[in-house]
């Protein structure tokens, strides 16, 4: 499979099944356990960040690019917090989504902006670009391509959250637990994390904050990198 195809599934798949599977999952009704397991991890994440920013004490003052929003779960904290921030997915019914609970969430919906777009089509400058659980869908050689060019828009730092290629989670991929159940998402790649701050470095960026997620299936390393 090449990357256009990973490309055009993962739009694919967010657009039809995944969406549904995955907007009960960023939601708060009720959902089985392992996609509560999942929630919860993601959720993690997206609050190690915005504990990360909130800490600097200068969140009102930031341009934010969320680079993969999903439903917005970190998008609209952070402008309810006073960050201007740009928000894009690939998948069209993903921002339809966000933009419906930023509406609910936020009495101007100027803030956050979303658009429908891959992220090698982003362009603009933004002194923070964050782009959480999207590396998973892609292979190391798109990845460092993506990566490379979230960096080019960052004027002072890039926040990435990838699954590391650990020989643990290489055995857990392989017997099919990273991701139970059949066709229920898009190919899982793993990261190492070697390569992943050598792609930063060759950019520019100097790794500067590191946490790990980890629940039953859920596994994310997280990195800020400034330059």
């Amino acid at each position: 499979m090449n990357v256009a195809d990973d490309k055009t599934i993962v739009r694919e798949y967010f657009n039809s099944t995944g969406f549904d599977r995955w907007q009960r999952i960023y939601g708060d009704g009720e959902v089985n356990k392992v996609q509560l397991d999942i929630r919860t991890g993601h959720q993690q994440t997206v609050d190690t960040v915005i504990g990360w920013l909130e800490a600097d004490k200068n969140l009102a003052e930031l341009s934010i690019c969320d680079a993969g929003c999903g439903v917005g779960s970190l998008s609209i904290p952070l402008a309810i917090d006073g960050a201007k921030v740009y928000a894009s997915d690939i998948s069209a019914k993903m921002v339809s989504e966000a933009q419906d609970r930023a509406v609910q969430a936020l009495s101007n919906t100027v803030n956050p902006t979303f658009a429908v777009q891959d992220l090698e089509s982003l362009t603009g400058s933004y002194h923070t670009v964050i782009c959480l659980d999207v590396l998973i869908h892609y292979p190391q050689e798109k990845a460092d391509e993506m990566i490379s060019h979230l960096c080019s828009l960052a004027q002072s730092r890039i926040i990435l959250s990838f699954a590391p290629k650990t020989f643990f989670l290489t055995i857990l991929k392989k017997i099919g637990s990273f991701f139970p159940g059949p066709s229920k998402a898009t190919r899982a790649y793993l990261h190492r994390e070697v390569d992943v701050v050598k792609i930063l470095e060759k950019n520019g960026f100097t790794v500067q904050r590191q946490a790990m997620t980890r629940t039953r299936f859920y596994f994310s390393r997280l990195l800020e990198a400034t330059r």
